[in-house]
């Protein structure tokens, strides 16, 4: 007699899909060490304009004008609404911090006399910024530092709320989804910025509530049904949170999708990089997580509660 109705053979497949994942993640290490990340002006330096028009303007156009203009490394995306851009600049290695940024005004009123030559329509500066070179290394310090803060405090929460294995398992994976993430922005030259980190952070929280439900259930099925080898009841456990797992799975994905196809160029990069991250962080949560288990022989002694110090004495 079957232990449950559905059963997908998960465990069967989880191997070969983990050392699959596995050639993956060090094609993804290699890309970020060799081609590292396309870092955008919040983690190197620059000026950020953001410029408005009084009817819509094509953004092939405003850079075409600029680069006739001399500002060839100039970058131009929309924002918001078909009416409003926004224009990267980079660093001029040859001028101080103090400098480039007190030029910021000068920069603004050259960029607003050159677009307005260009069109009929009204043209207005309604934001201008300059991030330095100090503030941009701080910033990708920090944003490190949070992801590797976060994989260690959930680490320690696993760690507490199962047992060691398991939080083993629950960290390499979500360093399996970050990496993974990271490796496709490196690989297709997508540009990261602050947006973009904070999807990564939000994806290790969605990540890790996904692999804590499958855990509980496996730390239940362990303690609960009396037959059954570890790949068996791992096995079971996937099957019954499998339908959890794709209706949460796939309504998130639906949301995300919608920013992803109707949120414009200013969260494109957000929507892309949660779109991978609940992909690959749902997969991991299937195959990745529970075949690392079976690795480090996850058993049902693992699972049982150590006796008190005073329960042998308190027995008749």
């Amino acid at each position: 007699m079957a232990l449950v109705e559905r059963s997908f053979d998960f465990v069967g497949t989880g191997r070969k899909l983990t050392y699959a994942s596995a050639v993956a993640v060090l094609i993804s290490i290699g890309s970020l060490l060799f081609n590292s990340l396309e870092f955008g002006l919040d983690f190197t330096s620059g000026s950020l304009v953001e410029v408005g028009y009084s009817e819509p303007v094509n953004v092939a156009d405003v850079s075409s004008q600029l680069s006739a203009a001399g500002y060839q490394e100039a970058q131009v995306v929309a924002f918001g609404s078909d009416q409003d851009i926004l224009i990267r600049m980079p660093v001029d290695e040859s001028l101080s911090e103090v400098e480039m940024a007190s030029q910021l005004v000068v920069l603004g009123e050259n960029l607003l006399s050159t677009l307005q030559a260009g069109t009929t329509a009204d043209v207005e500066i309604r934001r201008m910024e300059f991030v330095g070179p100090r503030v941009g290394e701080e910033l990708a310090e920090s944003g490190g530092m949070g992801i590797l803060v976060s994989l260690g405090m959930v680490m320690l929460y696993v760690g507490a709320r199962f047992q060691a294995k398991f939080a083993i398992a629950a960290v390499i994976g979500l360093m399996h989804d970050v990496i993974l993430t990271l490796g496709v922005f490196s690989l297709a030259r997508l540009q990261f910025d602050l947006t973009v980190l904070a999807a990564v952070l939000a994806i290790i929280g969605y990540s890790v509530n996904d692999k804590i439900v499958v855990f509980d259930r496996v730390r239940e099925n362990f303690r609960v049904l009396r037959k059954g080898t570890p790949a068996e009841l791992i096995n079971i456990s996937l099957n019954q949170t499998l339908s959890r797992t794709t209706i949460t799975s796939g309504t998130t994905l639906l949301v995300v999708l919608a920013m992803l196809l109707a949120g414009g160029d200013s969260i494109q990069g957000f929507a892309i990089a949660l779109t991978l991250g609940i992909i690959i962080g749902t997969y991991s949560s299937i195959y990745v997580g529970s075949t690392l288990l079976l690795m480090m022989n996850v058993s049902k002694d693992d699972l049982i509660p150590p006796p008190k110090e005073n329960e042998a004495d308190s027995l008749p």
